[in-house]
């Protein structure tokens, strides 16, 4: 998935912005960000703050180290129990 080039405190400023009363097309066109991209950012920080979005950040984070801890031990385990079949 491409990483987009405004960090979330950035977009969480647009979305604020426009909720304060601005109207989306101005607000969009400042940073240069098309109307899609902000109804789609809205979809998903519209309720956020920045202590919920480091605390998603972090959630994601660990999310991600577990499922590489996860594959590392179904590798592994696959990897012994073809040997003990072997043996037998």
């Amino acid at each position: 998935m491409k990483k987009s080039k405004f960090s979330e405190s950035q977009i969480v400023g647009i979305l604020k912005e426009v909720e304060m009363g601005a109207r989306v097309g101005e607000t969009c066109r400042k940073p240069g960000v098309s109307e899609p991209t902000y109804y789609k950012w809205k979809s998903q920080y519209s309720s956020m703050t920045m202590p919920h979005l480091s605390q998603l950040r972090e959630l994601q984070d660990e999310n991600a180290r577990l499922k590489r801890m996860y594959a590392d031990l179904a590798l592994m385990h696959n990897a012994l129990k073809d040997v003990v079949d072997r043996k037998l």
